[in-house]
């Protein structure tokens, strides 16, 4: 059985951590904020999220065109026409000095170090901008989605396992900068634990973690599971009715016991039976039903969820997750609120 671990904060101090001056002139000047035109819908997505270099698709498991295969799918299903969909702008070296010191950005030009984080160079060049455009949107509309994003394990501080920029902390910080929120959740149904966010927000009690991993695979971060306000631990192989199950009664219960302005939702898809990183058995029928309950409690309860993709590596991945969001607008739960 799955094991479910409930954590009590409550004497947690409380450390807010504002920004300094420079970093607050930075979060106001920058231009990554767009409007929502009239008859655009709250999807962001940019083709530079896409890597294509030297064939690395042949020899890592990361899908290199993954959302770029998400949006071509969701173009041709007639959900959208191309200039319905927003394109970020990318980041600038300030927006990223937002979150991240300016010697780790610096540590970014050494091949070597990358290396360690992703094994190939090229992801760096994912840029962050488009979460934070998206969770700005989503508080205007009621929902988002980044055809992208979910860099869960970067920190602050740290990369890792394909992450290079913390783009859920970016996303929050300049939120909370900008006196859009004051609380916020992080659901992180990706299969592996969201030690990045987890590391940066710990001891905020501005922000409620929900993490449901697979304990056994990476990255074993028990210094981070403190920051875990409902963690839910499961096993190799969980298959979709427990899944399940855990996942509406847990995601219940800490929506009666915090109250927040938006969710984050990493929607990892590394979940999938056969997934060669997640290690669990959830099939294609079982990420719909999950994404399903994700959005329909947040939408009872008129908070506004910010979708981001994250993990995968299957072939077939982009159809599912594509036929997810797709299931997700039949039941009218892309509806835009304004």
């Amino acid at each position: 059985m799955a094991e479910e671990r409930f954590i009590d904060n409550s004497d947690r101090s409380s450390i807010e951590k504002p920004l300094a001056d420079r970093q607050l002139t930075a979060v106001k000047a920058s231009k990554l904020y767009k409007e929502i035109e009239r008859g655009q819908l709250p999807i962001v997505y940019h083709p530079v999220y896409n890597i294509s270099f030297c064939g690395i698709e042949r020899c890592h498991p990361f899908d290199s065109r993954k959302w770029g295969r998400v949006y071509e799918t969701l173009l041709q299903s007639g959900m959208f026409e191309e200039n319905q969909t927003i394109r970020p702008l990318e980041a600038s070296m300030d927006d990223l000095r937002v979150v991240h010191s300016s010697t780790y950005l610096s540590s970014l030009c050494c091949p070597c170090y990358v290396a360690k984080m992703v094994e190939v160079t090229p992801v760096a060049l994912i840029p962050p901008c488009g979460t934070i455009l998206a969770a700005k949107l989503a508080l205007t509309s009621g929902w988002a989605i980044n055809i992208g994003g979910g860099f869960h394990h970067a920190s602050r501080s740290k990369g890792g396992g394909f992450c290079i920029y913390a783009d859920i902390t970016l996303a929050l910080t300049f939120l909370f900068s900008n006196q859009l929120i004051s609380k916020a959740m992080i659901v992180d149904l990706d299969a592996h634990q969201g030690n990045g966010h987890e590391n940066d927000f710990s001891g905020d009690s501005r922000v409620y973690i929900l993490d449901m991993f697979n304990s056994r695979i990476y990255p074993h971060d028990l210094r981070a599971r403190r920051a875990i306000r409902r963690s839910i631990h499961l096993h190799v192989g969980t298959q979709d009715s427990e899944y399940l199950s855990l996942l509406s009664n847990n995601l219940e219960d800490v929506l009666n016991e915090f109250q927040p302005d938006i969710i984050v939702y990493n929607a990892g898809t590394d979940c999938l039976q056969g997934d060669p990183l997640g290690l669990l058995s959830i099939s294609s029928k079982g990420i719909r039903k999950r994404d399903e309950i994700v959005f329909k409690m947040a939408r009872d309860r008129h908070i506004p969820v910010v979708m981001l993709l994250s993990g995968g590596y299957m072939p077939n991945t982009h159809e599912v997750i594509a036929k997810s969001i797709l299931n997700l607008y039949d039941k009218n739960l892309l509806r835009i609120e304004l």
